[in-house]
This record gives structure tokens, C-alpha cells and sequence, in this order.
């Protein structure tokens, strides 16, 4: 079963019977949360190819919105929206680099200095950064046994924007399992924009002040977001997955600040730091 398949039977999304793959995803066990979780290992990646685009990545209502940008990292991206990451780099085509606004790595009982990094990174503005519930937590099959399972790990609860992210975690979580022809990475918009404009933006991006701040920002390093949006992508969104294609082309060239600079790796094997 292919990792789409395996996210549109776990979440009802289409589809039809319930049955899995048990290479793929395990059954509840003892310690469950009630929710299987896939097993692999995260697949192989290949170097970045310079000659391609890169596509930045971000939650929308339709599902996701991707902002394709032209392989010398400048111009207007071309926007795509899709129901899941697997069926929106299908459609966009050959890529270097997919930078994707989403938590990667999941800890088990700590913390991530990601989160913590880049919040620190980011001042006053770092509220926009939630901590990244613990595995289980995102597991869990209720809002309370996420905050109740957090707190035993690592002593505080989950934010309920956190929760509230969690169906895009688990299928990103899965969808990292499978060998890739391109590099992934995960971003956070406003560390983007703090990276482009040499400190956080105190605007609310969901304002029109905000958003016209971000577009200017934007605009400054090469990157011009496009006049029009598609059906099922926020504004925010779509100035979102633009700064994230920014950051997915620093990647590519090599240029890329991390947070934290070595990646810190947890039971699931996937490397965990936010690139800006």
C-alpha cells in the first residue's frame, strides 16, 4: 500500500475497507495511543540537482499549497493546491529541494532544540513556533490523551494549535517514509522572513500590513508571490509557501541557516532542525 493510500484509510479521506500494510504501519500495542503509526525508516534522499526547481510547502484549507520556484531561486513561483503533500510534488514535477512547513522528527520525551531555536531566534515573534508535542502525544486519539501523554514526557501540556496541526504531522510523518527523489526539509515562514529582512517582522501576517510587509520582504530577496491565488489557499498561505521555496533554494545552494546546526534524530530516525 502506498503511503497516500495508507493516509487517506487511516483518516477516512477515500478509500474503502481498513485493512494496512504491516510493513509500513504497526498495530496498537500495550502502550498505544490508539492510533497505528507508520514503522519504516525514513527513505533515501539524493543530493540536491542545482538544474531544478524547488517547491516550498504549506497547510491550506484545501489540503496544501506548494510555490514552485524557478531553479535560479528568483521569479514568480508557480502555485499548485492539492488534498496531500504525495499528490502535490506528483504534480509539480522534477525537484531539487521540498521545504515543507510542518514539525519533522518527532521527539519521544524531550523537547526539540528546533522548536526551541528557532523561537529564541525569532524574539517577541517566537510565539509563532509551537512546541512540537512528544510521538505519542501526536498519536493520541483525543485532545486530553495528547495533553496527558505530553505532560508525562516532557511536563507540559499541548498547544491547541499544535494539536489542531496534528492530522498534517501524521501524514507527513508517513509520507517521509518512502525513498524520495528529492531533498526534504522542514521551514517555519516567519524565521524565513526574520532570515530575509535581518530581524522578525512585528506585522501580523494574517493583516493586510502584514501581508503587504511580507510580499515587499519577499520581493527583496528575488521572490516576487503572485498576484493571483488558487481556490482552497489563504493569502497567508500562499505568502507562506513562498518563503518557504526561499528558504528550499537556500538549501539547494548550500546556504541555509539551521536551527539547530546538527539536527538532532529521535526514535523515528528523521532528522529534526528548521532551515532558513
Amino acid at each position: 500500500m502506498g503511503v497516500t493510500q495508507w493516509w487517506r484509510r487511516l483518516t477516512g479521506k477515500g478509500g474503502r475497507g481498513t485493512d494496512t500494510d504491516p510493513a509500513t504501519v504497526r498495530t496498537a500495542g500495550p502502550r498505544s495511543t490508539g492510533v497505528s503509526q507508520p514503522t519504516g525508516r525514513p527513505g533515501r534522499r539524493p543530493q540536491p540537482d542545482a538544474s531544478l526547481p524547488v517547491m516550498g510547502v504549506d497547510a491550506c484549507k484545501a489540503g496544501w499549497v506548494g510555490a514552485v520556484l524557478d531553479a535560479s531561486g528568483h521569479g514568480t513561483p508557480h502555485l499548485l493546491v492539492r488534498p496531500t503533500v504525495a499528490e502535490l510534488v506528483a504534480e509539480a514535477g522534477p525537484l531539487a529541494v521540498v521545504a515543507v512547513h510542518v514539525p519533522m522528527g518527532l521527539p519521544d520525551e524531550t523537547r526539540r532544540e528546533a522548536d526551541v531555536q528557532t523561537r529564541r531566534f525569532l524574539g517577541a515573534g517566537g510565539t509563532s513556533v509551537f512546541s512540537t508535542p512528544v510521538r505519542e502525544a501526536v498519536y493520541a486519539p483525543s485532545f486530553g490523551r495528547a495533553n496527558q501523554l505530553n505532560r508525562e514526557r516532557v511536563g507540559s501540556g499541548v498547544s491547541q494549535q499544535a494539536y489542531g496541526l496534528r492530522s498534517r504531522i501524521l501524514e507527513v510523518d508517513a509520507w517521509l517514509r518512502q525513498d524520495l527523489p528529492f531533498a526534504v526539509c522542514e521551514v517555519n515562514p516567519e524565521a524565513s522572513f526574520a532570515q530575509l529582512a535581518g530581524g522578525p517582522l512585528e506585522s501580523r501576517k494574517r493583516s493586510a500590513q502584514g501581508a503587504e510587509e511580507r510580499r515587499r520582504v519577499l520581493a527583496g530577496g528575488g521572490v516576487v508571490v503572485p498576484g493571483t491565488h488558487p481556490v482552497g489557499a489563504g493569502v497567508d498561505d500562499v505568502i507562506d509557501a513562498c518563503a518557504a521555496a526561499w528558504s528550499a533554494h537556500r538549501v539547494k545552494a548550500g546556504q541555509a541557516r539551521t536551527f539547530p546546526e546538527s539536527p538532532e534524530t529521535f526514535s523515528d530516525g528523521i532528522p529534526a532542525a528548521i532551515h532558513v
